[in-house]
């Protein structure tokens, strides 16, 4: 995603605590090129220890498979049920199903959903 300039968005947006559990919101394309920034704030909210780290995809156009990866770090630095994915649009649903990361991670319509599962 670009911004009016052209310019690719940063694509971590924000880094919130709600009830006990973190919540990264994430948005554009992630890829590559900024598969670093988004390990980084995924590095950060594991060590603040969260009863769940949700991962806001809501406003994701695309995810690669280094993104993907990064997803699968994240999961195992927290052990089993402490990451969830929420908001996934069409295409970033697509690159879930198809990589078969859904079936390793929860997967759920709102951040409120994926907070008290």
């Amino acid at each position: 995603m670009a911004d009016d300039a052209g310019q690719r968005v940063e694509p971590v947006l924000g880094v919130d605590t709600v009830d006990g559990g973190v919540v990264v919101r994430l948005a554009g394309e992630l890829d590559l090129y900024n598969a670093d920034v988004v390990r980084a704030a995924l590095a950060d909210a594991v060590g603040r220890r969260p009863q769940r780290l949700v991962v806001d995809l809501g406003q994701v156009e695309f995810l690669d498979s280094t993104a993907l990866g990064v997803l699968i770090e994240a999961r195992s630095k927290l052990g089993k049920g402490g990451l969830a994915l929420a908001c996934p649009g069409v295409e970033t649903r697509r690159a879930l199903q198809v990589s078969g990361l859904d079936r390793h991670l929860p997967v759920h319509d709102s951040v409120d959903a994926a907070l008290t599962s």
